[in-house]
């Protein structure tokens, strides 16, 4: 029988197994055949290839070991073909496989045999197929595997508690988002390790409203979970078995829940503040017997959801003892939030010890006595005063006080009556400036004496008479016009 089994996953010979199939385009490491309305998978494949795309064809089955050729292979997508089965044998010889993409197939179910030889594999991606079942150890095996996709399914119930030794370590994403799970085990759920369910995806799903459902999606929600605060309005719950489509975004209309109570883990999240620079112990209680195993290990899960097992992370800034404490080697403050210890007496069975949620706090000022707020009234006071006294208390406020006798100016510098009269500069600097021959232009001289605030005519030759009816109008202009630019008040 083993001589039997060799025989059928030996590498099938090929006259030329270094040349690159028809239609296909091959690079030094990846293989693509995409599009090619091929219905089997070609025979002759290069040795040397790391990424296999065989995408966007009409395959149907894969036959057993036909991976035995490509000892190097790493990522195989074989999304959007009409793959509705796969043989117990159709992934073996591919040990090293660590990206399975099978998204847009046709199949039915995931049982165990499917994936059980990857041993390396991390990602799996087997959305928009028409999945209804998971078999309770389809992923048992697969200890290395961080993120599973299996939304756009049909599934109705799912093995969740067979998650908590696959995803104790690893596991940081699970969508099931888009399926028909009418109910899921709250209390598996929320017994899980942080790392999972920040990566718990479960919106839109037909699931029963309920308050443990409510408040546990309520506080993964409140911790800042990705799969809930990136998709709250997608989360929807059914009120009504008998109405199908009686669906509420529940995280949104939260007052419907008001009447459900705190759970008990929020009641017993221990809170500790800390100053940034120092170093600290995290304990839990272990005084329950059922913890004290001699196989007994701890596990503490961070806030950003990275477990952290003995002896502690690579830089050693996190460390595990063997009592189950944590140390931080130095706060930070980007270290707060939420630390969960675990204790583990085998990979599936394991219990949450405490929660301590820590805030890390910058120290005070010495001498610092003002508030934020009170510095700023402070200088809003100031201001007002400064601006007040800029408008009451500026000096010379009286005009007449502060008015000084007017230098004596040269001619070029006539006041703006001048400049309105005259539209010919003079021509002289004499004291008197008389108009042109030909033109009856009347000149004022500069101001130098005045009568009772009026400026003094220097009438030309061409008017000799001073009681001429033009020259009373020019006089009266004259007044008017030095009334107007006149800085003394005018009193009736």
């Amino acid at each position: 029988l083993f001589l039997l089994l060799l025989q059928l996953c030996a590498p099938r010979t090929s006259p030329q197994p270094h040349r690159c199939p028809t239609g296909c385009i091959c690079t030094s490491d990846l293989l693509s055949c995409s599009r090619q309305m091929l219905q089997r998978v070609p025979h002759a494949l290069p040795p040397t290839t790391t990424t296999l795309d065989l995408s966007h064809n009409a395959l149907t089955q894969l036959h057993d070991c036909w991976l035995a050729a490509l000892p190097h292979l790493e990522a195989l997508h074989i999304n959007h073909n009409q793959i509705w089965d796969l043989s117990p044998r159709a992934f073996h010889n591919a040990s090293f496989l660590r990206h399975l993409d099978m998204s847009s197939n046709h199949l039915q179910a995931v049982k165990r045999h499917y994936f059980e030889a990857l041993v390396s594999l991390e990602e799996l991606l087997l959305y928009n197929n028409h999945i209804t079942r998971v078999d309770e150890n389809a992923f048992a095996k697969l200890s290395d595997l961080r993120k599973v996709y299996l939304s756009w399914n049909n599934l109705t119930a799912f093995p969740f508690h067979a998650v908590q030794g696959l995803g104790i370590y690893n596991l940081r994403t699970l969508d099931l988002s888009s399926n028909n799970l009418s109910s899921i085990p709250v209390e598996v759920l929320a017994a899980l390790p942080e790392n999972i369910g920040n990566g718990l995806y479960l919106h839109n799903n037909p699931i029963r409203c309920s308050c443990p459902l409510y408040l546990m999606l309520q506080r993964w929600n409140q911790r800042g979970f990705s799969s809930v605060k990136d998709f709250s309005e997608e989360h929807t719950c059914k009120m009504s078995d008998n109405v199908p489509w009686s669906l509420i975004k529940f995280l949104k209309h939260s007052h419907m829940f008001e009447n459900c109570s705190a759970s008990a883990e929020d009641a017993h999240l221990s809170h500790l503040e800390v100053m940034v620079g120092q170093p600290i112990l995290l304990t839990c209680n272990t005084s329950n017997t059922s913890l004290l195993h001699t196989a007994t290990t701890y596990m503490w899960i961070t806030p950003h959801h990275e477990p952290i097992k003995h002896p502690g992370n690579s830089n050693g800034s996190l460390e595990v003892y063997h009592n189950g404490s944590l140390r931080i080697a130095v706060a930070k403050p980007w270290l707060s939030g939420v630390y969960v210890g675990l204790a583990m007496n085998s990979p599936y069975n394991f219990s949450r010890m405490c929660e301590v949620n820590m805030t890390v706090l910058y120290p005070k000022v010495a001498g610092e006595t003002f508030s934020t707020g009170l510095t700023t009234l402070l200088g809003c006071i100031v201001s007002l005063v400064l601006v007040i006294i800029y408008l009451y208390l500026t000096p010379c406020r009286c005009l007449d006080c502060c008015k000084k006798p007017a230098p004596l100016s040269p001619p070029q510098e006539c006041s703006a009556q001048s400049s309105i009269l005259s539209t010919t500069p003079p021509a002289t600097d004499g004291p008197n400036r008389k108009a042109s021959a030909n033109k009856h232009v009347v000149f004022l001289e500069p101001i130098r004496e005045t009568q009772n605030g009026k400026i003094r005519l220097a009438l030309g030759e061409d008017f000799p008479d001073p009681k001429h009816p033009k020259v009373l109008q020019l006089k009266s202009d004259s007044e008017s016009i030095s009334s107007v630019f006149s800085d003394t008040p005018i009193v009736s």
